[in-house]
């Protein structure tokens, strides 16, 4: 399973494989074997490259803050696709023609509005099924359709156009 792990301002596709305590992680073109082990509430075992470490992990406001020692890490992971669909995802805001485009490839599932219909921030104009999920999308801004470029039940691509918000 892919997930984006971002700390600070800097993000990472990390590559996850592996069950029962024993995982592949693939950062980059690093690899890394790790065997890790709940021992406590909050409280990880993990043995990296054949050295142990203790971990204490904790959700503080929706991010992983982990104590190694005597450093911190504040990490936010999500997985591959909801971090695609967050940043890359939506109907860009500013002047003029506003275009929502596919950030990955799926298939329409509801398409709530038609050409002519004046829309707000903040309002969904469709939902789109990726990866067995169903992701809503809304108005990065106020305006008014343009044009609706995909119906219900239809597959799209990556970098499809389907809305345009004048």
């Amino acid at each position: 399973m892919k997930f984006v792990v971002t700390v600070g301002d800097t993000s990472e596709t990390v590559e996850v494989s592996g069950e029962a305590g024993r995982y592949r992680l693939t950062i980059g073109t690093e690899v890394w074997e790790v065997d890790g082990r709940l021992t406590a509430q909050g409280i990880y075992s993990l043995l990296v490259g054949g050295v142990s470490y203790v971990a204490d992990v904790r959700d503080e406001e929706g991010a992983c803050v982990v104590d190694v020692g005597d450093e911190r890490y504040v990490i936010r992971v999500e997985e591959q696709t909801r971090f695609i669909i967050r940043t890359k995802g939506g109907a860009a805001a500013g002047h003029g023609a506003q275009t929502l485009v596919a950030p990955l490839p799926g298939r329409i599932v509801h398409v709530a509005v038609k050409p002519g219909d004046r829309i707000e921030k903040g309002d969904t104009l469709l939902v789109i099924e990726a990866m067995k999920m169903e992701n809503e999308f809304k108005a990065g801004t106020s305006g008014t359709v343009a044009e609706v470029r995909v119906e219900a039940g239809q597959p799209v691509n990556g970098g499809d156009v389907l809305v345009v918000i004048r």
